[in-house]
């Protein structure tokens, strides 16, 4: 099988410990900027070509392969022409920055026979697995609510490091970019699609990038759950938290620590577990907010395409989660409830936006 890197940014050492991980060989990197590709391609002992086009790597590489780690306003048109190719793709969030890019993302993937997978590795989380297990159980009976938190700190340093960041056609703001991992979680543990959405977004602290860097919202679920979204990079001085709590009838849990890696309340009135101890064995130290579910996750894929089954977290997938949030950007911007669906909304829409 040849697997191609497209992307050698902050995210893409990851790809590279999954991949080996899972015994993949590389065949290709490429970077826009070749000198970086090669840099990274030394760094990180990876003896392949090297380019700086996707179309001249595909044409020469042939990749079974390819994960996209490029800015996010490159992740369709990358992933497009790699379908297009015959390639399977593994594609970073979000998978798309409008409505039909992500349709078409999808159409064509399943008319070329390919797998277009979703990058949302905190589903493999111990503690997130463990959660969900116990929603699919029905330990929790009837789930109230589910309230994600991403209180986090971002500086003009980091902006500055990648021009396309917090900007409307690259990328768009905290809830796009730093929270879209937890809501991926809010909606997929809440198990029911979300009807409407009434959602507030400002800019407090960054006025050298175009988008929000602080988000709250409230999601109405078809099974009659609330979700309530809460995401900011102002947070003094560094990241405090990345939180999940679901409260049910029967039950309730809180996800913590640096990426809802750590169990910290685990409380149920069947008495099937012991508190402290699922609270251990499900919880993990990542050094970082990115975790440790890029090695599971690439496994999942691989056995995916090697045994053409689906896998466990579609572009459809990826759709729905960047979906939401560009229905919060929406009611943010017309200060109003939005229903579900919506229709060919893009990050675009909003680039006039004044804060």
């Amino acid at each position: 099988m040849k697997y191609a890197l497209v992307g050698t940014g902050r995210i893409a050492p990851h790809h590279v410990s999954a991949a080996k991980a899972n015994n993949l060989s590389f065949d290709a990197l490429c970077d826009a900027d070749l000198a970086k590709a090669r840099n990274f391609a030394f760094k990180h002992e990876i003896n392949v070509p090297c380019f700086d086009n996707h179309i001249k790597m595909l044409d020469s590489v042939r990749p079974d392969v390819v994960a996209i780690a490029t800015s996010s306003g490159t992740h369709a048109a990358i992933a497009l022409d790699c379908i297009d190719a015959g390639c399977h793709v593994l594609i970073e969030k979000p998978i798309a920055l409008s409505v039909t890019d992500a349709n078409e993302i999808i159409k064509r993937a399943e008319k070329k026979g390919v797998i277009a997978y979703s990058c949302h590795q905190n589903r493999f989380n111990k503690s997130v697995q463990k959660l969900k297990d116990a929603v699919t159980q029905g330990r929790f009976g009837r789930i109230f609510h589910i309230a994600a938190h991403v209180r986090w700190n971002r500086t003009k340093e980091y902006y500055d490091q990648a021009k396309w960041r917090g900007t409307w056609a690259e990328d768009g703001g905290c809830l796009m970019n730093q929270c879209i991992h937890n809501i991926d979680l809010l909606r997929w543990v809440m198990n029911s699609d979300p009807v409407e959405v009434f959602a507030q977004t400002s800019n407090f602290a960054h006025p050298y990038v175009e988008a929000e860097d602080v988000g709250v919202s409230i999601v109405k679920f078809a099974c009659g759950g609330i979700g309530l979204v809460e995401g900011t990079v102002n947070v003094f001085p560094k990241n405090l938290e990345e939180t999940l709590y679901v409260f049910g009838e029967r039950g309730t849990a809180k996800l913590g620590g640096t990426s809802v890696n750590n169990i910290e309340e685990w409380l149920f009135d069947d008495g099937l577990d012991d508190s402290s101890v699922v609270k251990r064995e499900f919880s993990e130290s990542p050094p970082s907010v990115y975790g440790f579910g890029h090695t599971p996750l690439y496994r999942d894929f691989i056995e995916a395409v090697i045994g053409n089954r689906v896998p466990a977290i579609t572009a459809i997938e990826g759709k729905k989660s960047m979906e939401l949030i560009l229905a919060m950007y929406k009611s943010s911007h017309e200060n109003v409830p939005v229903k579900f669906p919506i229709n060919s909304v893009s990050t675009l829409d909003f680039f006039d936006r004044k804060w």
